[in-house]
């Protein structure tokens, strides 16, 4: 159970400034900066340079680590291969063709900066994420959540998603060595084969949508039981220093600066 908490909790432990800030602090100013490079205009290049130059400088200062940040980055990039089709498909200047037979391939200047521009959002966008997470444990990013006025039956999904996710990881770790169990051979090559396996795997998820379908019920059953009547009560938070809020409204300004200016300039 320790492996799958490390494999789902992403937060790690530190004294810095960023692990001490409020979890609130930290979600607006993450969403503001998102909000902020996702309105930067394609081509806005000084713009892109300096978010990236912030996102990056305040992950020095995390002490987390700017390779495990990196790595945690690249989670962005098989979304960003979806923006590849606009390279040929975005009218423009043609850079070059390639002639494939039966289609020609044109490469134009706007579809190259068109597909620059979403893939430094989006990897950006993912990094100030991940270094959000990183810093935040996922409770107070919940509580958070709640504290910022989001609906709170959309706070209780996810919080009890969070909480079930690891039980559900744990029991596919435990399906999976069964089958494990029951799928040795003599001639030390475990298992069938792919249309064995396509058979095994499609039983153990159907297996498992039903176990968790049973332990929802009982889960739900057990929390009307204990009172539960679909409000999540939660403790009032801590009331917000005056710095606090300085630090929030300086940095949304700085954003908006930032993403203001690269339009101008653009």
């Amino acid at each position: 159970m320790a492996a799958v908490s490390s494999l789902l909790d992403r937060y790690r432990e530190g004294n810095s400034f960023l692990h001490r800030a409020d979890a609130r602090i930290k979600l607006v100013i993450t969403l503001g900066f998102i909000v902020a490079m996702t309105s930067i205009p394609a081509g806005a290049w000084y713009g892109f340079g300096v978010m990236m130059a912030l996102v990056w400088t305040v992950a020095v200062f995390s002490g987390v680590g700017l390779h495990r940040i990196f790595l945690r980055s690249l989670i962005a990039v098989p979304f960003i291969l979806i923006a590849v089709p606009s390279v040929f498909l975005r009218p423009g200047d043609v850079l070059t063709e390639w002639d494939m037979g039966w289609w020609v391939m044109t490469v134009t200047d706007e579809g190259l900066v068109f597909f620059a521009s979403v893939l430094l959002k989006s990897w950006t966008s993912v990094t100030a994420a991940a270094l959000l997470t990183a810093v935040t444990r996922p409770l107070q990013l919940l509580e958070s959540l709640a504290a910022l006025r989001v609906p709170a039956l959309l706070v209780a999904v996810v919080s009890l998603m969070y909480r079930y996710l690891f039980v559900l990881v744990d029991e596919v770790q435990r399906m999976l060595r069964a089958r494990a169990a029951r799928s040795a051979a003599l001639d030390g090559k475990a298992g069938g084969p792919l249309v064995w396996r396509a058979k095994a795997a499609g039983g153990m998820a159907g297996a498992l949508l039903i176990r968790s379908l049973d332990r929802s019920e009982r889960i739900y059953l057990a929390m009307l039981s204990r009172g539960y009547d679909g409000k999540v009560r939660r403790t009032d938070a801590e009331p917000l220093r005056p710095s606090s809020y300085v630090a929030v409204g300086v940095s949304l300004a700085v954003f908006a600066g930032i993403a203001v200016g690269s339009r101008w300039l653009w």
